[in-house]
């Protein structure tokens, strides 16, 4: 059976990497889209893995994203660093943030995550000599020339890193630390665990993803400003797919991200300026009725399946 499924996530592969080959220009941007969307729905559950809900996504996002335009406007490096760098930006930021605030928990530290993406916008609108101020920057080419596919391939190797972080997380040491973390911190602790070290650790390595996530959504669309950068969206949209496709997991955000990615591209086609009430409307009908999300409903299914078969 597990050869198998070895087989299917190797076809899988196959299929995305080929994926350019034969799909047409508006595809491309669509799957480039979701593929961004379903890494930050990745590293957002990352850490709610450990119990702590972050509202930090945008904020490190749009630190990523000015980080690599405005290095690779320097001339300094090239625009694939420039990317790497973002995100060990964000990743520096987020330990000095974190050390700071993670002794909250719960609400405390959700409320104050959430205030990161307002402070990080209104410092980049009035340092206008650096970051173009509340106009933004824009670079002379986007990378690769513009190029669909390799723009593509560069969506899809950094939702790759992020899915094999994922696994890493998941499947080492630090699975165990922040279950243990997350289903009691005193039990946790009384264990030898240390809480706070793997707090800031998760909270570091999934922001660096994040600001590395950002890095190359500048350099794909050659453009940043507060308002675009900072968006609200690159917060609540991981966040519903996340849900939707069920947290705790790697499947389920990529799932997640599929599912409401294509969904929310056939709205706005259809309902251009109300899509975001249905994101809204998914969130509430998850919380309150698919508390495990997609992924939790298949385990469910296939649980009563073999239960049925036991019995029979």
């Amino acid at each position: 059976m597990k050869n198998w499924r070895y087989i299917a996530y190797g076809a899988i592969g196959i299929l995305a990497v080929l994926f350019p080959l034969y799909s047409g220009l508006y595809i491309r941007q669509v799957a480039i889209s979701i593929l961004i969307y379903l890494a930050l729905a990745l590293s957002w559950d990352m850490l709610l893995r450990s119990g702590q809900i972050s509202f930090g996504t945008a904020g490190f996002f749009g630190l990523g994203s000015y980080a690599a335009v405005l290095l690779h406007l320097s001339g300094a490096v090239s625009p694939i660093v420039a990317i790497l760098l973002g995100g060990l930006f964000a990743f520096i930021i987020a330990i000095v943030f974190g050390v700071a605030v993670l002794r909250l928990r719960g609400m405390y530290f959700a409320i104050t995550t959430l205030a990161l993406a307002s402070i990080f916008m209104l410092m980049v609108r009035n340092v206008p000599a650096l970051t173009g101020g509340p106009a933004g920057k824009m670079l002379p080419s986007v990378i690769f020339g513009g190029d669909p596919s390799k723009m593509y391939w560069l969506a899809l190797a950094v939702a790759l890193i992020t899915i094999a972080v994922s696994e890493v997380f998941q499947r080492t040491r630090i699975f165990f630390a922040l279950t243990s973390i997350r289903d009691n911190e005193l039990v946790a602790k009384s264990s030898g665990i240390d809480v706070f070290k793997y707090l800031v650790f998760a909270f570091a390595v999934t922001s660096a993803l994040q600001g590395m996530i950002g890095g190359v959504y500048g350099e794909i669309y050659g453009f940043v400003s507060p308002e675009g950068s900072f968006n609200v969206n690159f917060l609540l949209l991981p966040l519903a797919m996340a849900l939707l496709g069920g947290i705790h997991s790697t499947a389920g955000p990529i799932v997640g991200a599929v599912v409401l990615g294509v969904l929310g591209e056939y709205l706005k086609l259809k309902i251009p300026y109300g899509h975001h009430l249905v994101y809204g409307a998914i969130i509430i009908i998850v919380t309150l009725f698919m508390t495990k999300g997609i992924m939790g409903v298949v385990k469910r299914r296939k649980l009563g399946t073999k239960k049925s078969e036991v019995e029979g």
